[in-house]
Parts: C-alpha cells; structure tokens; sequence
C-alpha cells in the first residue's frame, strides 16, 4: 500500500510539474505588494485560504497543531496546482463557547470566534482577494468545527457573484474525504486506537512537519482517563504515518480543486 501512495504521488507530481519558479515563496505574507501584483498579473490568480483551530490538543501536542499542519500542506498543494499563492492561515475560529466555557474552550489557551464572526472574516478575506484580482479562491480547512462556515460563505458569494468570473471552491475533501483512516486500518490501527482528536493520525502529521511541537514524554499521559477528551492511542504515532496521511489529504485537495475548476 505505502508503494502504491508513493507511485500516485510521484504519478501525480510527473503529471502535474511543481511550480517552476522553485525559489519563489507561495506565501502571501513572505511577498511585498509589487511581487503579488506582479504574479497576479502573470497568471497567480488561485489563492488558497486555509483555516485551523487554535485550541487544546491534550498534555501531548501544542495548540498550534493544526496550523503547523495546514500550512504544511497548503504550500504543496499550491505548488502542485501552479500558479497559486497561500493567504495567512486563519487561526481564530468557532471552538465553543465563553459564557459558559464549552468544546474545547474549557481548557487554557484555546481561543474561540463564534460562527457568524468567523463568517463574517471568510467572507471579508474573499472580498480583499477578488478586489486584487484573484479569480479563484479556495477554501481548505484543517479543522472540522470550521467546514460549515465555509461552505455557507462559498454559496453565498458564489450566488453574489454569479455573472462574474470570481469563483469559491470549497474543498472538504482536504478533511473529509481523504482515504487517512482508512489506510490506517490497513496498517493494523483500529477504532480504538484511532481515536476522534489529537490521536495517532494528527499527532503523526505533526511529527512529520513541526516535531519540535509534540511533547514525546507525553504520550502515554494523553491517553490515560485524565484526559476524558482525548480518545485513541498517540503513543502509535510516528512521522511516517504522517508523511503518508498528508500526501493523502494534498492528494484529495488537488483533485477537488481541478474538479471544481473544470480541470478534470
């Protein structure tokens, strides 16, 4: 199987050359104004906008997990499509509620936004993006709490802009249709040790992309009966099923975008 994912992913990279200009950086934030003017008036008109929760992950993973993760895959998924820049990741967004605390905002240093307000930023980031020229704008998020958000957002400027060529793809697969759990179970995980949050499926991505950010004497803690919130067995993870689970989530992403654009 992990053959199989390499030769999809070396297939897909042939098939579709990473952007030529290797040394130019995808990051919206990393360019001054006259370098985006000048990509979008060369073709950079794509612009991916990534959203991830800043919220508890248990003793074991910091609470930027999923933005390290998202950022990570962002920039592959923008080279691979070409012609594509990467807005700054949305990091506030809806994780329950203040009066009283609820989700995950029970736990120190989980930072929340309610729907609307969220909304509201989306929408506002996909305004200043087709002011500019970008023609499509994509919505990829690497936290669940934020996919209907930014569905409602994509229908409604969709529907706006309808007689225009401004476009929102709204890319769920990225999260919720990407083959990870499956291909786990094929690996010998099973329910238990999956887990519904900061488990051995996110605790791998992170220890392929940002290491430095899972606390490794931690492991067996988060999946103790201290941890009421954490299901599943993180002392499974390892880099290589993160490495595997994040081609399957780029790969997932690439093809819905090209679906969405007409591309295939």
């Amino acid at each position: 199987m992990r053959s199989l994912i390499s030769s999809i992913a070396a297939a897909l990279l042939l098939a579709n050359p990473v952007d030529a200009q290797q040394g130019q950086s995808v990051f919206l934030e990393e360019l001054t104004t006259i370098e985006v003017g000048d990509l979008i008036a060369g073709g950079y008109t794509t612009i991916i906008l990534p959203t991830a929760g800043t919220e508890q992950n248990g003793p074991h993973l910091a609470i930027g997990k999923h933005k390290y993760i998202v950022n990570y895959a962002s920039e592959r998924i923008a080279r691979i499509l070409g012609s594509t820049l990467v807005a700054p990741v949305v990091t506030y967004v809806p994780e329950g509620d203040v009066e009283p605390p609820s989700g995950h905002m029970r736990y120190p240093g989980t930072i929340t936004l309610p729907n609307e307000y969220f909304m509201k930023l989306i929408e506002y980031a996909a305004r200043s993006f087709r002011v500019h020229g970008f023609s499509d704008i994509v919505f990829i998020a690497d936290s669940g709490g934020n996919l209907a958000g930014l569905e409602a957002v994509a229908e409604q400027l969709n529907l706006e802009w309808e007689e225009e060529t401004t476009r929102i793809h709204f890319v769920d697969d990225y999260y919720d249709n990407n083959g990870f759990a499956q291909w786990l179970m094929e690996q010998g995980e099973t329910d238990e040790s999956l887990g519904s949050h900061a488990s051995v499926d996110t605790t791998s991505e992170l220890l392929f992309v940002a290491p430095e950010h899972v606390r490794m004497d931690e492991l067996e803690r988060a999946s103790g009966p201290e941890w009421s919130d954490m299901t599943g067995d993180p002392t499974r993870a390892n880099a290589e099923y993160g490495r595997n689970g994040l081609q399957l989530k780029i790969d997932a992403a690439v093809r819905q975008v090209r679906l969405l654009m007409g591309q295939l």
